[in-house]
């Protein structure tokens, strides 16, 4: 045999080895996107990927193939991205809104394989998750205009779902009309009330007359559905797309730095991971002096920073409040699990929401 001969045979047995591994793999990524679709989580994982090649490349001893072997497995990466992609294909994600709302910008952002349900409020994309209707839910938390949306803290106090991640995407404003309509032409504009809250300069400036929708997205329907040549509304871009209207003014949010946090609602839990490092947890303490103040204590002692503590009625009882606490740290970890050992002791109740490695800005 000669010595090609002797390479070639060596090349066909590691071919063989590596299409058996090939599958093994890929069996792999199929549950994995498996799980991605039941916790509601993201395909693409810009850290992950670093981390592996890291890893992995660090594995080689011959430095001339180093550079191949990470192109290997960025090739890899693509294929397996490219499979679980297919997997969720058909993943239904519950939005509060009609098209072209906020929601479901976030939602093709988040899951570009999925199909974007809408629901008519908060409540019903929520049950949708519960009933089994969608695989998980879109919805905002907060906006750094306006602050807490206080009924989906509510849902998620009372409900049973968990939170797999948050969000960030920047929201612009813009005044939205008909065709041919000219800012002088507008008297009366529609949109949420965040919205409008959002853009009060510029209401104020055009003297212009309000009206309340419970989505943007709708006010936007509710022009294109109208007759009247006065009205406008304030919206996303994709919303003046979807509903055949015209951008009359852009951007005409107060606040350059407009941003709402979305929360993907999910029915169980993710797996708890060393990489978590943000959690987000309810509770309402015991009756009792101090108790609050003990409690805080008892975050802080253990070493986790505290980022947002925010109170809401429970509705149960006159005057008692539950409590919604966003943190930094492993809440998975042994101290994590000493906390909520001792906050037990001066919580009536806890409920851990969700843990995750951190809060992505969506583009």
């Amino acid at each position: 045999m000669t010595e090609l001969q002797k390479a070639r045979q060596i090349i066909n047995e590691t071919d063989r080895q590596m299409a058996e591994l090939f599958e093994k793999r890929m069996t792999a990524v199929k549950q994995v996107a498996e799980y991605k679709r039941l916790h509601g989580m993201q395909v693409f994982d810009p850290q992950r990927e670093a981390e592996v090649i890291k890893r992995n490349s660090a594995l080689m001893e011959n430095e001339e193939l180093k550079s191949y072997y990470v192109t290997f497995l960025q090739n890899n990466m693509e294929i397996s991205k490219g499979y679980q992609h297919r997997i969720l294909e058909g993943m239904r994600i519950a939005f509060s809104g009609v098209k072209g709302a906020f929601a479901e910008v976030a939602a093709k952002k988040i899951f570009p394989d999925g199909v974007a349900v809408p629901f008519g409020d908060f409540k019903s994309a929520y049950n949708s998750v519960v009933d089994g209707v969608c695989d998980c839910a879109i919805l905002p938390i907060e906006n750094s205009f306006n602050g807490d949306v206080g009924q989906v803290m509510d849902l998620a106090f009372f409900g049973s779902l968990y939170i797999s991640g948050i969000y960030d995407i920047g929201v612009i404003q813009n005044l939205i009309a008909k065709e041919g309509t000219r800012l002088e032409d507008i008297r009366e504009v529609i949109s949420h009330p965040q919205a409008l809250g959002q853009s009060a300069e510029f209401i104020k400036k055009h003297n212009l007359k309000t009206n309340e929708s419970i989505n943007t997205a709708v006010a936007v329907k509710q022009v294109a559905e109208s007759d009247r040549k006065d009205i406008a509304a304030i919206g996303s871009i994709e919303a003046a797309r979807e509903y055949g209207l015209k951008v009359i003014a852009p951007n005409i949010n107060e606040s350059n730095s407009n941003t709402t946090r979305f929360a993907v609602f999910s029915r169980t839990m993710k797996q708890a991971s060393k990489e978590d490092n943000h959690f987000i947890m309810l509770f309402t303490v015991n009756n009792e002096a101090g108790a609050l103040g003990k409690a805080i204590s008892i975050i802080g002692d253990r070493g986790f920073n505290l980022k947002a503590l925010k109170s809401r009625p429970t509705k149960e009882l006159v005057w008692s409040y539950y409590f919604y606490a966003e943190g930094e740290g492993n809440i998975n970890s042994e101290k994590g699990k000493e906390m909520l050992r001792e906050l037990r002791q001066k919580c009536s109740e806890i409920k851990v929401l969700g843990s995750f490695e951190k809060e992505i800005t969506l583009k």
